[in-house]
């Protein structure tokens, strides 16, 4: 049995501005659901936010939410999130790139803002459940439980995000594009024959509260810039830097380093340590994580009990790797890889597949990396 509810609901619909919102808010109103559209005002001065039909916090997106709406024939509203948004999901962004950290915002806007204020705010209001354009499926069981399963789609499959979402909160959550097999073209063109405006506005892909998509200079306008040391892996100085918030685990391109290494191959941002401000840098083979620890775990159910093997997948449009995983002391989620993994940066999310079902999601804290091969 799929989320499909026997009876009719009274759903509120977040409506971006963009077609997934206001093709998910149409199919919710044609299934018969008592439909209300609300658009999340999520900065004080959308101006300040990125410009142009890219995003979820512009003023014009708030306009074609609207239009969608009257097209639709249901009720809009537009709610004031902007101060929850800042303290919730901007400043935990600027606090954990300051920490050497590379957060994941979007996933906690979903966490925060999309499915506890706005939810929270729902069921207060007599609202049976909150509908979003996200590509996901939640599955009733037959003892009454729900699970979080990728969407039919796996090339739209947008799961990992809703990694943080509880039982309870699944429980009020409708996604009508997760269980459909159609291509983004298919849905635009549903969109068009529905006369929703939006049928060709462009996807967002950028951070949506950063209007220009640069990140390094929204976080040094911020956190100011502070020169430290580019080291190799005995701690050698190789060049400078005005901030290591401005680095990622894993980057290659833009580390201005002097000199090639000796062996003449790249080098790759290893580690961050704000602590002392320095960035190290060293060859891709170095990047190899045999196994982590993760901490502040949600889970989609019941928490796992003992060692258990599951598929895990590490960023938004990343793929699915092997993994053994045990929650330990009820805090602590330590996951080893069959095979070693690039790119794995403390902050990110690790979420926890179970074949198409989504176990839980938890952040990663630290990494054990392959030792290197003696000569």
């Amino acid at each position: 049995m799929t989320e499909t509810s026997p009876r009719p609901l009274r759903v509120l619909a977040a409506m971006s501005g963009g077609v997934d919102s206001a093709v998910a808010a149409a199919r919710a109103a044609e299934a018969g659901h008592d439909v209300t559209g609300v658009h999340l005002a999520l900065s004080a001065n959308p101006q300040s936010f990125r410009t142009g039909a890219r995003g979820c916090c512009t003023i014009e997106d708030s306009r074609d939410a609207r239009r969608a709406a009257d097209v639709i024939g249901i009720p809009f509203y537009v709610w004031d999130l902007a101060e929850r948004f800042r303290e919730d999901v901007v400043e935990d962004f600027i606090a954990e790139y300051e920490a050497g950290r590379t957060p994941n915002p979007c996933l906690r806007c979903n966490e925060k803002i999309k499915f506890a204020a706005l939810l929270d705010k729902a069921l207060a209001l007599g609202f049976d459940a909150v509908c979003t354009g996200h590509y996901a499926t939640v599955v009733l069981k037959d003892d009454g439980s729900r699970e979080l399963h990728r969407a039919s789609d796996m090339a739209k499959d947008q799961s990992y995000v809703l990694g943080v979402l509880d039982e309870r909160q699944l429980a009020h959550a409708m996604f009508p594009l997760g269980d459909t097999l159609t291509t983004k073209d298919e849905i635009r063109a549903e969109a068009e024959r529905r006369g929703l405006a939006v049928a060709k506005k462009p996807d967002s892909h950028d951070i949506c509260f950063i209007a220009d998509g640069d990140t390094q200079g929204f976080l040094a306008d911020r956190l100011g810039t502070a020169e430290g040391d580019i080291v190799d892996e005995s701690g050698t100085k190789l060049g400078s830097h005005d901030g290591a918030f401005g680095f990622t685990i894993g980057q290659r391109k833009g580390l201005r380093i002097g000199h090639p290494a000796p062996d003449g191959k790249p080098r790759y941002v290893l580690d961050i340590s704000p602590v002392n401000n320095t960035v190290t840098v060293g060859p891709v083979e170095a990047l190899d994580v045999t196994a982590l620890t993760a901490i502040k775990p949600r889970w989609c159910g019941a928490a796992p009990e003992g060692p258990g093997t599951y598929t895990a997948q590490l960023r938004a449009h990343g793929g699915e790797t092997e993994v053994t995983a045990e929650l330990v002391d009820g805090s602590e989620l330590r996951v080893t890889f069959t095979e070693p993994v690039r790119g794995v940066a403390p902050g990110q999310a690790v979420v926890l597949y179970d074949g198409t079902r989504v176990v839980g999601s938890a952040t990663i804290a630290t990494t054990t990396r392959r030792a290197p091969a003696v000569a």
